[in-house]
């Protein structure tokens, strides 16, 4: 095997290091072209400059975007001085120089040869964005600063007030860092419960508001990123009801106050009026839980202090209190104790009680882990083939280097040092599994899909435990080994055993499989003669900013996000290109250049594959994404959650992307099935279920008069009057108006004709050539909308009706005041409706002209409550139909909408808004990954990264 060929433990304790992706006399960094770029980033929202730095250094096949979050986020030194870093040969040095001499002093290697060679290998899969260590190593190695290495931090509360202040200290410190942490409150007596004084204990969501209250202080002082924590709290907590609505009774709060005219939007001056928005909610449930709540018994809540039943309530009741809450505002997600325990390593130390923000890390309490994560994507060959004994090389040098680090790193507190350094947490993952599977040319919610999933999954960590045991007979077990050595064992069997029960369909994983099988058995063996350097292994993180930097199409285990992507240029500016993975997986399915041209150029326009010329409806599933027309059922993301979780030593950051029309019954559903499928921990995300919407103030009087009006019906015994309409047809000659338009570059003409008491009549549309089918259309449907007008059907019917219709053309138009419309329709009936409706019965609609919209933004910045609606009608400018004469001079058209990230391009793309919040560094949308989010504007994370 790789591992017996190319990395060898010599008999003089230390690692004999042989090449794999480098050769002798040739260093990595002459075998790549580079470049010098400027780096120059803007806010997205008023196009000020917030970083500068020019002339910095990268290969040329680096792209601009990760060039920027390098030079932006990694590069140290101050701007503009001599000490800044400028090339990234200085920051791999750094880091590499750093990894190898604590190697060389910690015993790690045979010779200094060993140590040099391990060096440049290190070196050459950075520079090829083979693999990335998380962000707090560039931040911090090879600096004055503490070498902080890990980004995930677990800590622990205990019923004192001296524990919850020390949490709140502790938590600060960490956030200051840029980094996350997770905490338990269960051991915090209820507020059921009696304190020693003989008072009422106040409950951990009371002190849980002192410790969010800290968290958006530290995050609004400057902070490289959000605040990221996570709470958790037992199911049999006495307040486990409290905790579980209460941020969903804080978004009810957000509502009414933005119905008030507040400013509660994400970031916005008075959303830090609400409380438990800075922290992810979970609860911790049990197999006795999850039982009576199939069984549908009752279920006891204990006391902290003995033990005791303080009350009971129906299992099934309060699950279903869980997922409406989730439902309502994605919080709480779940974890599942008993699952986490039965695959926990060191039992005899202490249970898992809780996890870091994004619930990849599950330990000890008081511990850290640091990441690293594989680009899987480069390890697919040409002929469609998985390189795995490359992967397993590239495996051993990286948990090699993440384990050097815990000798030399730096921790906030002195008991996650002790804890980090005693058990020695790694977490190895990987990115880019979800563009693996498409280039592969497999759907990713599919039995091929998962199989190739897990058999990666099961390699990674096999190879890392088996190095593991191989650096135990070098430096020595962890040194909580020996108390927790039969568990420990036990875990491996575990793993090996699922490793073994994996159903292949395919060569590749099947070669994959027999590859982990040996890794298991090798490991396993070394192991139970040496022991193992390492309690934990693999994680699966979201790798939101190392993702950007290794230039990948998809984050962690997710899928694409969709199928068009946002791109940055050389020299600014940026453009829509259809991810190159879509080629990629054409030719591998059997299409010809021809054939794949024209897919392409299809995706590249409609931002799907639906009716794609050529394109085999058996094929669509392989291009389904996370976001878009085709999309991954929510179950599709929760099996391959379960085919990978029994070969990670940790957990897996995701989030189960669920549509807006989703039910309770639904969230019910997923929590369940996370359950029976074996899952550690699971989160949900509802569509549109955070408060999102803009201020609305349009009266809803007139909504209910109409309500209140009942219809005219004459109904009598002997016979029945029926009313007919009467058709009341235009003069000959009567005014009317022609509005040339383009949406998304398709042109055409509207001229709109009007009774002389100024009410619309009569509608005629031209596009496309005389006599073309679409002329054709146009003209039977212009007829068709006359007639009915006419006849008396109101003209705010056929808006409500048409407006938000979504096809192609859709886009940016160049009307002033509708910047984009979802298809010809929709831009046609806004434009009727700003033309011949009034301002009450648009404003009903969702209708305003720019100058009116204008007007409610000044009414939100001045703090009104109420906005103004005479001053929005006299804002708006007034048009007659019939006196052409009087028309204002011609408006200057409004620069196309910019685009940020591929959020707000696919955002062009579907015609709606998604939920992604804006980063605060630059103001770009951000876009999932895993359960956070990352900015791909400048690389900032809303968690671990």
């Amino acid at each position: 095997m790789a591992g017996e060929t190319k990395t060898k433990t010599s008999a003089r304790k230390g690692l004999r290091v042989e090449r794999v992706w480098t050769a002798e006399g040739v260093h990595p960094y002459d075998e790549v072209q580079w470049e010098t770029r400027d780096v120059v980033m803007t806010n997205w929202r008023d196009g000020s400059i917030n970083f500068e730095q020019r002339g910095v250094e990268f290969p040329t096949t680096w792209s601009v975007n990760a060039a920027n979050i390098v030079t932006t986020k990694y590069f140290r030194g101050a701007v503009g001085t001599d000490k800044r870093e400028r090339s990234l040969r200085q920051l791999i040095d750094r880091v590499v120089s750093t990894y190898q001499k604590a190697g060389q002093e910690h015993g790690y290697f045979a010779t200094d040869q060993d140590a040099e060679v391990f060096g440049l290998e290190l070196t050459w899969m950075l520079l090829h964005q083979v693999f990335s260590f998380n962000s707090p190593v560039w931040f911090n190695v090879g600096t004055p600063s503490p070498q902080q290495v890990s980004a995930c931090f677990i800590l622990a509360v205990d019923d004192s007030m001296d524990s919850i202040l020390d949490w709140y200290k502790e938590e600060g410190l960490i956030f200051k860092g840029g980094s996350g942490s997770g905490v338990n409150l269960s051991r915090i007596r209820s507020s059921k419960e009696l304190l020693s004084s003989g008072g009422t204990a106040s409950g951990p969501v009371s002190f849980m508001r002192g410790a969010d209250a800290s968290a958006g202080t530290i995050k609004s002082g400057g902070a490289t990123r959000r605040a990221a924590k996570m709470v958790i709290l037992d199911v049999d907590h006495p307040d486990v009801e409290e905790f579980i609505e209460t941020k969903a009774r804080e978004e009810d709060k957000i509502r009414a106050l933005r119905d008030a005219g507040f400013d509660m939007d994400l970031g916005g001056k008075d959303i830090v009026s609400v409380q438990y928005q800075n922290a992810n909610n979970s609860i911790r449930v049990s197999a006795e839980f999850m039982r009576s709540v199939e069984d549908d018994t009752e279920f006891a809540l204990r006391g902290r202090l003995d033990g005791s039943v303080v009350s009971t309530v129906k299992g099934k009741q309060l699950f279903r209190k869980l997922a409406q809450a989730a439902w309502e505002c994605a919080d709480p997600g779940i974890q599942y104790d008993d699952t986490i325990n039965d695959w926990h390593t060191c039992p005899e130390t202490g249970r898992i009680t809780a996890s870091n923000p994004c619930s990849e890390y599950m330990h000890l309490d008081n511990s850290s882990c640091n990441l690293a994560s594989l680009n899987l994507l480069k390890f697919l060959g040409t002929d469609g083939s998985f390189n795995h004994e490359r992967f397993v090389q590239s495996v051993e040098f990286i948990i090699t280097a993440m384990d050097i680090s815990i000798s030399f790193a730096d921790f906030p507190t002195e008991k996650i040092g002790e804890t980090s350094r005693a058990y020695r947490q790694l977490g190895i993952g990987y990115a880019n599994l979800g563009a693996l599977l498409m280039a592969s040319g497999l759907a990713y919610d599919s039995a091929g899909g998962r199989a190739v999933a897990a058999t990666i999954s099961s390699l990674m960590s096999a190879t890392a435990y088996r190095r593991s045991a191989e650096l135990a007979g070098i430096v020595g077990p962890y040194e909580g080994y020996a108390r927790n050595a039969k568990p420990h064992q036990r875990v491996m069997q575990k793993h090996a055993a699922a490793n073994d029960a994996i159903d292949t369909l395919g060569s590749v994983d099947a070669a994959i499989k027999v590859a982990a099988t040996e890794e298991w058995r090798r490991g396993n063996e070394i192991g139970a003669k040496q022991g193992w350097r390492n309690s934990q292994a693999s994680v699966l993180a979201p790798t939101g900013t190392i993702g950007l930097m290794m230039d990948c199409d998809t984050t962690g285990v997710e899928p694409d996000l969709a199928l068009v992507k946002f791109k940055k240029l050389v020299g600014g500016g940026s453009m829509q290109i259809v991810n190159q993975t879509v080629p990629r997986a054409l030719r591998t399915l059997g299409y010809q250049e021809e054939q794949v041209e024209a897919i392409v150029e299809h995706i590249s326009a409609h931002g799907h594959v639906v009716d794609a010329p050529g394109l085999k409806p058996e094929h669509y599933s392989v291009f389904d994404c996370a976001m878009g027309e085709r999309t991954i059922a929510p179950m599709g993301h929760v099996r391959m959650m379960a085919a990978i979780q029994p070969f990670i030593s940790g957990a897996i950051s995701k989030t189960v992307n669920m549509p807006e029309s989703a039910t309770v019954e639904d969230v019910e559903e997923i929590y369940y099935q996370g359950w029976k499928l074996g899952l550690k921990a699971l989160a949900i995300y509802r569509d549109n279920c955070k408060v999102g919407q803009p201020l609305s103030a349009v009266s809803s009087a007139k909504k209910e008069e109409k309500a209140e009006e009942p219809a005219e019906v004459v109904v009598k015994t002997e016979k029945v009057i029926e009313y007919r309409p009467v058709r009341k047809r235009l003069p000959k000659k009567r005014p009317s108006s022609t509005v040339s338009f383009s949406v998304a570059g398709a042109e055409g003409y509207l001229t709109a004709s009007s009774y002389p008491d100024d009410g619309l009549g009569e509608v005629f549309l031209k596009m496309s050539k005389q006599g073309s089918t679409l002329a054709g259309v146009m003209d039977a449907f212009s007829v068709a909308i006359s007639i009915g007008l006419q006849y008396g059907v109101p003209l705010e019917t056929y808006v409500s009706k048409f407006v938000n219709m979504r096809f192609e053309p859709a886009g940016m138009t160049d009307d002033p005041d509708i910047r984009l419309a979802s298809s010809v329709m929709d831009y046609i009936f806004r434009r009727l409706a700003l033309d011949f409706l009034d301002f009450d019965t648009r404003s009903e609609l969702g209708i305003l002209t720019s100058a009116e919209r204008a007007a409610q933004l000044r009414a939100e910045a001045a703090g009104e409550t109420d906005v103004d609606l005479t001053e929005m009608r006299n804002s708006a400018p007034v048009e007659k139909v019939e006196k052409p004469a009087e028309k204002a001079k011609p408006v200057e058209v409004a620069a196309p909408r910019a685009v940020g990230s591929s959020t707000e391009l696919l955002e062009l793309v579907q015609g709606k808004a998604a939920d992604a919040p804006l980063c605060f560094t630059c103001g770009t949308k951000m876009r999932p990954a895993g359960s956070c989010y990352v900015c791909e504007g400048c690389g900032s994370t809303s968690g671990c990264s």
